[in-house]
This record gives structure tokens, sequence and C-alpha cells, in this order.
């Protein structure tokens, strides 16, 4: 099963990621998270990892060299959804090698890679790098991959939700994001993908959860959950360290066997 996961910038889709690999933990689930946001650096810590993996775009000569194949691929015609940058027709997560895959108290993580330097050219080549290593990742069937997507809708233009099982967009309170669920319900379903709806997130009171369920229905977006405002989140975002919640794990842990079902 690979859900992926998004929204708009600062919904908190690495939070909703880290809650949910702890709740699949509990419901029995083998768990990898693949991290795919080329800017957002702290995934890895909320999971409680000393430092990221390689990242998997190192696996393939690097940023510049996948950038080298796409482009051979464009002159010879090809699409940037069908095209092939990966030699094999299927990859196991743990033959990366070593460094590509960390892990700790029972959740893998892997990561596309990030952009670190300025003029360095566009996410392009980590966009195609994720979709195609889902497409050929795999996977038993106890297994479960989280990604955790880039902020917005490109990825859509990319064709990553082509190879994953379960579309999910988190939602805080605010009329962009649930446009963003939205136009992702939309996005989803005209790539053949299952949408499974909308996770809120940063809810700070009942009647604040009210007016967002009631806009979310009116967009015609189902609900999956309520993640509600909690200061721990906030202490550990602000501190960069393991994000502890449990009042926030037990509301996942909701949500998560809603999305089992």
């Amino acid at each position: 099963m690979k859900i992926c996961i998004c929204g708009k910038g600062g919904s908190g889709k690495s939070t909703v990621v880290k809650l949910m690999a702890d709740a699949l933990r509990k419901y029995g689930k083998e768990v990898t998270v693949l991290d795919s946001d080329e800017s957002n650096t702290s995934l890895y810590w909320m999971l409680g990892f000393e430092r990221p993996p390689r990242p998997l775009m190192d696996s393939l000569g690097g940023k510049k060299s996948v950038q080298a194949k796409m482009i051979e691929r464009f002159s010879r015609g090809e699409n940037e959804p069908e095209m092939s940058i990966w030699q094999q027709d299927l990859i196991s997560p743990d033959l990366l090698g070593p460094g590509f895959i960390v892990e700790k108290g029972g959740i893998k993580l892997i990561q596309t890679g990030k952009i670190h330097q300025a003029l360095e050219g566009c996410a392009c080549p980590m966009g195609a790098v994720t979709r195609e290593f889902l497409k050929k990742v795999e996977l038993g069937p106890n297994d479960a991959m989280l990604v955790d997507m880039e902020a917005g809708m490109e990825h859509f233009g990319r064709g990553v939700e082509t190879s994953v099982d379960a579309v999910v967009c988190v939602v805080e309170p605010s009329l962009e994001s649930v446009d963003m669920a939205s136009k992702v319900k939309e996005l989803t379903r005209s790539v053949g993908a299952a949408f499974r709806g909308g996770i809120l997130n940063k809810v700070a009171s009942s009647e604040q959860e009210a007016v967002l369920s009631e806009k979310l229905k009116n967009a015609g977006v189902p609900i999956l959950g309520a993640i509600h405002y909690h200061g721990e989140i906030v202490a550990a975002c602000l501190e960069g360290g393991v994000l502890d919640a449990p009042r926030a794990s037990t509301e996942m842990e909701g949500i998560v066997e809603t999305l089992l079902s």
C-alpha cells in the first residue's frame, strides 16, 4: 500500500506523515517513509533520526546525471510521465545500498533529494525519480509506504500519483487549503488514482472544525478525521526534536483505522 500525503505549504504534511507512520506501526504494518519534498528538511528529525539518508539521486549519479538522461529521452520524443531513469524493472528498498535507507523503531526512511544551493536548476529530476521509484518499488502484503510530497500540485504534472494506491490531502484552517483539497481530489481522480479524503490539521476549536468540515463537504471532499492544535507539536517543531504528541497520536489512530477499512 502506497499512500501519498499532499497539501499546501505549511499545512503540516510532515507532521501528518510522522503521526501516520507511528499509527500504522501500531496496526502491525511494516512502514517505509519516502521523503520527496525537495525543500523541507524537517522530516528525518521528526521521525527521530540523527541524520537523513543518502538521497536516491546519488544512486543514479546525481541530479546532473538524471537531468542529462531526461534531456536525452525528451529528444527522443518521450514524455516525462512515461520515461524511465532506473535500469531495473523492480526496485527492492533493502537493496538500495549503504546509507540510502535508515531505520529506527520499525520505521524506514528514504529520501529522493533536496535543493541545497542557489541556481542549481529546477526540481524536475527529483520528481521523475520519485515517480519511477514508486512505480517500480516492491512492497510486501503487509508493507505501507508513506510519501511526503512537495508543497502544492506540481507533482501531479509529473505523474507521481499514477504510482500510488491512495492520495490524502492535509487541510489546515484556510480557504486556500480547502480549495487545494478540492483540486487535489479532481486531479487524483483524473489520473485514475484513489482519493481517500482530507485530514484536518491544526484545528484550534470545535467551532473552527465545524466551519472547515462544512466547507470541505460543500467542495465534495470526504473527511478522514482531524488533528487538533497541540502545543507539544509546536514545541517539537521549534526545537527540531522528535515529534511526540500523545493526543495527536490517538487522533491519528482513528484516521488510520478509517484508511485501512
